[in-house]
């Protein structure tokens, strides 16, 4: 069977990394489609190098652009591809374009679909993930569901119970894969003149944050009195996006110490060593929680319901004042919680379920 391994953002790298390399040690007959959502070096390229990973077979190179542009771009060349490769089951893992544009083109195709990390919900539609989400779920033919919460909202949307595998998370397994070279890595911590336990970690780019003037100013606002109150650096490794509307919207990060997104094993380094992490990011909020460091998410919901309920994490939304707050509750919580996305074998037992084992 030949497999079909669909990405496009830097998220999706990460987590489709471990499922790529057991595939090529097993010497899989599969190939990697690139929808090219994310296209920078520091976006993309640098991850594939740091996890070894084989080149993209397929490049639609489909950039940025509005939600339709995007969608129907991906849908159109991944489309064609499918058409000419013939693969048995394409895998797609997210909420992101990619994932909607790939599901909707291979189930159109009558081919077999996989959706890697399904059944995650923040009920809230105002979000452009949420509706990819819910849509690549409904489609999939696999549903490979990172913890139990999530097989129990799959079944409670009346999909088939023969559909949905309990996995656990490919996001441990790729946390594995790399954090003692993220342990060892003092590289990044000197480049910006930090030292562990002694600075905040910040992401901030989702368009409900960045694009609303008033959500922005809260969040910065906040991060400029933790950074005069607690007297550590604020390290905000920015987006693309969000560099943009910082200028667009005339706001001032005065004080933030802002660099370039950064590779997986210097990021990872960076959550590592950080007093506490603030983020709008799903996958941070996942990995805070499997490395046991603080995380405090600036949105009013999450998809991850399972780092809050284990203590790791906290929504703080957008206020400022909510931010502080937040944040003074998480800087004094000890890390001792369980990590609730599993073992650290979810690839294996993906690949199993799909006749792809060892």
């Amino acid at each position: 069977m030949k497999i079909a391994v669909s990405l496009g953002t830097r998220p999706e790298i990460i987590k489709l990394a471990p499922i790529i390399k057991l595939l090529e040690s097993r010497g899989a007959d599969f190939f990697i489609l690139h929808t090219g959502q994310h296209y920078s070096y520091e976006m993309d390229r640098v991850f594939f190098q740091e996890l070894e990973l084989p080149a993209a077979k397929f490049n639609i190179g489909a950039g940025s652009g509005t939600h339709a542009r995007q969608t129907a771009e991906i849908l159109v060349g991944v489309e064609g591809i499918l058409e000419k490769e013939k693969p048995g089951i394409v895998l797609a893992e997210g909420d992101t374009n990619s994932v909607l544009a790939t599901v909707l083109a291979a189930v159109k195709l009558h081919i077999k679909t996989g959706h890697v990390e399904a059944g995650l919900r923040s009920y809230d539609r105002n979000m452009p993930e949420e509706i990819n989400r819910v849509l690549a779920d409904h489609c999939c033919d696999y549903l490979f569901a990172p913890t139990q919460k999530a097989v129990g909202i799959l079944r409670g949307e009346g999909l088939p119970e023969e559909k949905v595998f309990l996995t656990g998370n490919t996001i441990v397994d790729a946390v594995n894969l790399m954090k003692d070279r993220a342990a060892a890595n003092r590289r990044v911590l000197a480049a910006h003149g930090i030292c562990r336990g002694n600075y905040f970690l910040v992401t901030v780019h989702r368009q409900e944050n960045v694009d609303v003037p008033e959500r922005f100013a809260g969040i910065l606002g906040a991060l400029k009195t933790l950074l005069a109150e607690y007297r550590m650096p604020v390290i905000y490794p920015i987006h693309p996006r969000s560099r943009k509307n910082l200028s667009a919207l005339g706001l001032d990060a005065g004080g933030l110490t802002l660099i370039e997104p950064t590779s997986y094993v210097d990021f990872l380094a960076l959550e590592l060593n950080a007093a506490l992490v603030l983020t709008d990011s799903g996958g941070v909020q996942e990995e805070t929680c499997i490395l046991r460091v603080p995380c405090v998410t600036l949105r009013d919901n999450t998809e991850r319901p399972e780092t809050v309920e284990v203590g790791a994490n906290i929504l703080a939304g957008a206020s400022r004042e909510n931010i502080l707050n937040c944040a003074e509750l998480m800087l004094g919580k000890k890390p001792a919680w369980p990590n609730p996305f599993g073992d650290g074998t979810a690839a294996h037992r993906i690949l199993q379920i799909i006749g792809a084992g060892a």
